[in-house]
């Protein structure tokens, strides 16, 4: 794929001593565009420094916040300022799987940044992958997996800690993850969501994890200029969420229940490889991308490595 992600640089700017106001006054036009032509840009050679100076780069896009607090984010992550927050606390072994961030909620950012505050040693690109493209690639090789992702939708069911565990990648507890402080609290913010649950075992001193199956999800969408994403979860569920217990509901599923044929999702992965770029940081480094359009993941890493993050809503 050419101009994926496209690259905006200081040598593309007159000027590269922009305060981050006056860079985005400077790039803001071009950043739109290329959004709207691939959905994924990198703004690289820029003096951004820290998580203050991507914090003011976010400001002054004037795009709506979507904060972390407010989110149904599964990923154990940390805030740094209101806006700006680590992208995932999942150990640099761990690898997260092509997804679209929260898709498999029904509510979701419209847009990602991330920031590239120390580049890794070894590894830790950022996969991402135009679900565009990979829609119609589905489309034309698995016609019946794509009718019935378009027909049915699809159903999660992922199992919340009772305490934050960064040790993986789907680690955050139940009552962060709902914003609640009891039990009772959390199932009436369940149903308003139209989840099915169930509670783990009590254990003295330690709250009970809680399983949660969602109805049933999108599983693409149409976007503005009429093309069709593969807008889930799937890849990232199928792949790298821990099963759920013998006579639970499986993971993931078609949104009436039924089951995943193993040799789609095989051939979906590797048609998704065929559309996927691989955003390797260097420190300063800023991605933007379309939630709608573009997946992403992390590839594991040695070495130190602090990428940041903040989302933003709907318009």
């Amino acid at each position: 794929m050419e101009n994926f992600p496209a690259v905006i640089t200081a040598d593309d700017v007159a000027a590269t001593d922009h305060s981050p106001q006056e860079l985005w006054q400077a790039i803001g036009e071009g950043v739109e565009e290329q959004l709207a032509r691939s959905g994924a840009v990198l703004l690289r050679g820029f003096d951004l420094a820290d998580a203050q100076d991507f914090d003011a780069l976010i400001e002054a896009t004037r795009w709506p916040s979507f904060t972390y607090a407010e989110s149904l984010s599964n990923a154990v992550r940390v805030n740094v300022t209101e806006r700006v927050f680590t992208a995932n606390e999942a150990p640099p072994d761990v690898a997260i799987h092509l997804h679209h961030e929260m898709a498999q909620t029904p509510i979701y950012p419209s847009r990602l940044l991330f920031f590239c505050e120390f580049a890794p040693g070894e590894g830790g690109a950022t996969p991402i992958c135009r679900s565009d493209l990979l829609h119609a690639k589905i489309a034309a090789e698995l016609p019946e997996f794509a009718e019935k992702c378009q027909r049915l939708g699809l159903r999660y069911t992922n199992i919340m800690p009772g305490s934050d565990d960064a040790a993986s990648g789907q680690g955050r507890s139940w009552a962060s993850t709902l914003s609640v402080t009891t039990r009772a609290e959390a199932e009436a913010k369940l149903k308003v969501l139209g989840y099915e649950w169930g509670w783990g075992d009590d254990r003295e001193g330690e709250e009970p994890s809680l399983r949660v199956t969602t109805s049933a999800m999108p599983a693409v969408r149409v976007l503005e200029d009429g093309t069709i994403s593969f807008f889930n979860q799937l890849i990232a569920a199928w792949i790298g969420w821990a099963d759920t217990p013998e006579g639970e509901p499986d993971k993931v599923t078609f949104g009436d229940g039924s089951a995943i044929d193993a040799d789609d999702m095989a051939h979906v992965i590797a048609l998704s490889e065929e559309v996927t770029a691989d955003c390797a940081w260097q420190q300063g480094d800023v991605a933007i991308l379309d939630n709608y359009r573009v997946m992403h993941g992390r590839r594991p890493f040695r070495g130190k490595r602090r990428v940041l993050a903040s989302l933003i809503g709907a318009a």
